[in-house]
């Protein structure tokens, strides 16, 4: 049984920062980023490009000429040219609207915000895509491991791991050019395929091959406020064979969660699809039977509580990826009726909460209660551990990391007002 007190942690120390290294600068010189693909907080997901058919439409210069149909009375006007064109962001949509290229009833809009109601004429033209470029930042990494080919990163809560529009500094990619210090990176906007379905979370982990990375070096993601172990491959060899590791699902992964509300049954597999929320373009949605009609993919996560705490109120929850999906653990915890605590996308709110906790202990603990929830800035989510066979060496590798200072401050006060312990074994059949 996992024990956050008793893990027996990888022994090996972090590699001196190695000179530069030809191979790894080619790698980042050819990547690109592709400006219209999903926000950079939104991953978590390893989704193999081979679920991706060809390459993507860029979206640059398709024009759209529509009468608004609105069962309600009005929607904004970024809103419902995102539900028009399919796959593309909303930031993109409003990059569009900020250049003058939107009209409605020919008048040209400038503001994102524009309230179109049933019957208005919309006439849209999606703007070119512009290059980003990665800075090198001085940003202090906890590098957990390195050598010539790849690196091991404890990424903190809150920083994005590659740039994109919005964010396109204080990113883990800027302070990895940084650490192997590389120049700028231009990132050509043409030349990737569409990351749309990236978590996997990509948290889960997204894979592409090295020529065309969306993120340079990069295998796999971790959401902005998700902390924990990330892997980064230095050279091509080393990005394809880990990605391929990625695809088979071969890489071992391993999360803790906190949870409003403890699991029934208290472990299980969910194997149950995830598709984007048609509602909100940055929450994903569980949908049984959904993977057998296209609309959403297949997306498997065993869980088991490690520890109720504060009276059933929360749980310690561990999870071990089969897939990885966007925002798959977040998903299929909601879809559980545990959605992971402080996380606000998906109803983990603070509200909520309070709520949960306030119902399950007496009013002495109120004050308490109160005090650890002001804390959630964040989903409660901590990439664990990490396993995968070295690309070169054909060793395999396993490191672990314990949760940071937010995440056990919150257990600590869980566990404060009460905590009990399980010896609850995995379980191998999938739950209705």
């Amino acid at each position: 049984m996992l024990s956050l007190q008793s893990l027996n942690w990888s022994s090996i120390k972090p590699f001196p920062i190695n000179p530069r290294n030809p191979a790894f600068w080619r790698l980042l010189s050819t990547s690109s980023a592709y400006p219209d693909s999903i926000p950079a907080d939104y991953s978590d997901s390893d989704d193999s490009q081979d679920s991706i058919s060809g390459r993507p439409n860029n979206f640059s210069g398709h024009k759209i000429e529509e009468t608004v149909a609105l069962d309600s009375a009005k929607l904004r006007v970024d809103s419902w040219i995102s539900s028009r064109i399919n796959g593309i962001s909303r930031a993109r949509v409003q990059s569009s609207i900020r250049s003058g290229l939107v009209s409605v009833n020919g008048h040209v809009i400038s503001k994102v915000s524009h309230v179109v109601r049933d019957g208005d004429s919309v006439n849209c033209t999606i703007a070119e895509l512009q290059p980003l470029r990665a800075e090198p930042e001085n940003i202090p990494l906890d590098i957990v491991y390195e050598d010539d080919h790849l690196l091991v990163v404890n990424k903190p809560a809150h920083m994005v791991v590659h740039p994109a529009p919005g964010n396109a500094n204080g990113t883990l990619v800027n302070g990895i050019l940084h650490h192997c210090r590389l120049s700028t990176v231009c990132f050509n906007p043409e030349s990737l395929p569409d990351n749309i379905d990236d978590d996997d979370s990509i948290d889960e982990a997204t894979v592409f091959p090295s020529e065309s990375s969306v993120r340079p070096g990069i295998v796999h993601r971790l959401d902005k406020g998700t902390s924990g172990l990330l892997v980064v491959a230095k050279d091509e060899h080393s990005h394809s064979h880990l990605a391929e590791q990625f695809k088979k699902h071969t890489v071992k992964r391993v999360y803790v969660s906190l949870t409003c509300g403890v699991p029934s049954p208290v472990s299980g597999r969910v194997d149950i699809p995830i598709g984007r929320d048609s509602n909100n373009r940055i929450r994903m949605v569980a949908i049984p039977g959904s993977a057998l009609h296209g609309k959403a993919r297949h997306a498997v996560s065993r869980y088991k509580v490690v520890e109720i705490l504060a009276g059933g109120g929360c749980a310690l929850v561990e999870w071990r990826l089969e897939t990885g999906r966007t925002h798959q653990i977040r998903a299929h915890a909601k879809y559980l009726g545990i959605p992971l605590l402080g996380d606000d996308v998906y109803g983990g709110t603070k509200h909520m909460a309070l709520s949960q906790l306030q119902s399950k202990n007496s009013s002495s603990y109120y004050g308490q209660i109160h005090q650890l929830v002001a804390k959630l800035e964040r989903p409660s989510l901590h990439a664990l551990s990490l396993g995968f066979r070295h690309p070169h060496k054909g060793e395999d590798l396993h490191f672990s990391q314990m949760p940071p200072f937010d995440f056990a401050e919150i257990l600590d006060c869980l566990r404060n007002i009460s905590s009990e312990k399980m010896q609850v074994c995995w379980m191998r059949c999938s739950l209705p």
